[in-house]
């Protein structure tokens, strides 16, 4: 953001310098908290079925791995709807920095968590404690971050502004592809042993980082309008569910579809690609790198164009190529050409995630008015990632071990959640360019 872009904002000077502040503090914030989740994410489809399962049919230990992965989004309600209420009652900055805690600390210990045949089941139910835990801190973070610039932008360039958090994903996943990519250099046998544990120890670091960020920043003024008014919900969730269920379920099935992709083609692709099609780590691995690449340029781009078309508009076509992909994205999967694989990849989560993954974020909270905003967004956010996000991977999973193998029945699904998130779109307002309640 520069002169220029101040000129375009439509503000002062000044107002922009804060601006600028509060959006990349957001974005190194959950930038951090992406990071500790997605790398739990690249470790369960290519360590955690042999290092916390008990060998025998690997088929098996995917499915049990993925489950593992489930959990992380099931818990990301119950984050939601615990740092939504606080967030509701005193305020966003608060949360924020509790929540880059918690999650945090799961994280750093899964990296020291002994294995299946150290300590036998203990293992798998220590890591799924941890990773409940760490569906609790990403379910209440979001919402406080997106907030922090949804609720300080202006009215015409909240999609763009409101999308710019939303970076903070592909920065966390390039960093975590990164570390694993630097460690699966190393020999099978010292991967498996310690190797795959480096990514997880060092977020203690990054943790660190982002908290210091976010002690820094100021609560927004929506929250403190709210406040001066006396007009703080005494039960968030409540009145959600009594007054604002229209708006809550809405926000729920425009969320199925993006979350659906992010997990075909960021998660349970490389499982695929590495056990099913023989191809290397590197090459997957390589795919989501590009992917993210592109998502650090396309995302804001995304916003910025449903700021002119509608996030409407954005939802409907990132619907269609989500329906119309289904089953090229694994016929050019099969080819095990690298390349093919790589640019299959980038295609898919670009347009089949990173559309409605960026112009959701202003367009979640948009649906509420700011008393009830912090709780109606991240829940309606994570119930949505959370039934079709954690149960895509191993659905999906088990879905080709009933076919034999074939994929045909994992298109179907993408198909199926794209048709909900197109009838959710149709029912949700369109918000673009109009003012916040």
């Amino acid at each position: 953001m520069t002169v220029a872009d101040d000129v375009a904002l439509n503000v002062a000077p000044d107002e922009a310098a804060s601006l600028r502040r509060i959006v990349w503090s957001s974005v190194i914030g959950t930038a951090v908290e992406w990071y500790d989740f997605l790398i739990y994410g690249t470790a369960t489809a290519l360590v955690f079925n042999k290092v916390f399962f008990a060998a025998g049919n690997p088929t098996l230990a995917t499915i049990a791995a993925f489950g593992t992965y489930a959990v992380g989004f099931l818990a990301r309600p119950l984050g939601a709807a615990i740092f939504g209420h606080y967030g509701d009652r005193v305020g966003r900055k608060a949360m924020l920095a509790i929540t880059i805690m918690v999650m945090g600390i799961g994280t750093f210990l899964i990296g020291l968590l002994p294995t299946y045949q150290q300590i036998g089941i203990a293992a798998p139910l220590l890591l799924i404690g941890l990773r409940f835990l760490q569906g609790i801190g990403l379910g209440g973070e979001w919402g406080g971050a997106v907030l922090m610039v949804v609720e300080n932008c202006p009215t015409h360039r909240r999609g763009l502004l409101g999308s710019m958090v939303q970076v903070g994903n592909p920065i966390g996943n390039l960093a975590a592809i990164g570390m694993f990519a630097l460690v699966a250099s190393l020999p099978e046998s010292d991967f498996m042993t310690y190797g795959w544990r480096i990514p997880f120890l060092v977020s203690i670091l990054l943790v660190g980082v982002g908290l210091y960020i976010r002690l820094n920043m100021e609560e927004t003024a929506a929250f403190r309008q709210v406040q001066a008014k006396k007009d703080v919900a005494k039960m968030p969730l409540v009145e959600i569910f009594r007054h604002h269920r229209r708006p809550f379920f809405t926000a729920v099935g425009l969320k199925i579809s993006e979350i659906a992709y992010a997990s075909i083609g960021g998660v349970f692709v490389m499982s695929y690609a590495t056990a099913n099609l023989g191809l290397s780590r590197t090459v997957v691995l390589n795919g989501a790198f590009a992917a993210s690449l592109v998502a650090l340029l396309a995302i804001p781009l995304f916003g910025w164009l449903s700021d002119i078309l509608g996030r409407k508009t954005m939802f409907y076509a990132s619907c269609a190529f989500s329906a119309l992909f289904a089953f090229p994205l694994f016929w050019l999967l099969d080819t095990r050409d690298p390349t093919v694989v790589i640019c299959t990849i980038v295609v898919a989560i670009t347009f089949g995630q990173m559309v409605m993954f960026g112009i959701g974020a202003p367009w979640y909270s948009e649906l509420f008015s700011a008393r009830l905003r912090y709780s109606g967004a991240s829940l309606g956010f994570q119930v949505g990632a959370a039934i079709s996000g954690g149960l895509t991977p191993l659905i999906a999973a088990s879905l080709m071990a009933w076919s034999g193998g074939a994929t045909w029945p994992v298109s179907l699904l993408l198909i199926a959640c794209a048709a909900i998130t197109a009838t959710a779109t149709n029912f949700a307002p369109e918000m673009a360019n109009k003012e916040l309640t």
